[in-house]
């Protein structure tokens, strides 16, 4: 499941998410969501939020 609805997305859920640094090459960086970020219900490019050990990015996928 890809991470562009905000309703998909909560707190403690294991994603993988794009760093602004690594929007070029498309590298995930997975970890577990503390805060969500965006407010809008959609984004095209990714909900971004924000991990337990503080990066933040846009949601590529979500695991599970």
């Amino acid at each position: 499941m890809d991470g562009q609805y905000r309703k998909d997305i909560y707190p403690g859920l294991e994603v993988a998410i794009i760093l602004k640094k690594d929007q070029r090459t498309g590298k995930r960086t997975e970890g577990i969501v503390k805060d969500i970020l965006t407010s809008a219900a959609f984004h095209s490019r990714g909900i971004k939020v924000r991990l337990e050990d503080g990066q933040i990015g846009r949601v590529a996928e979500i695991l599970d």
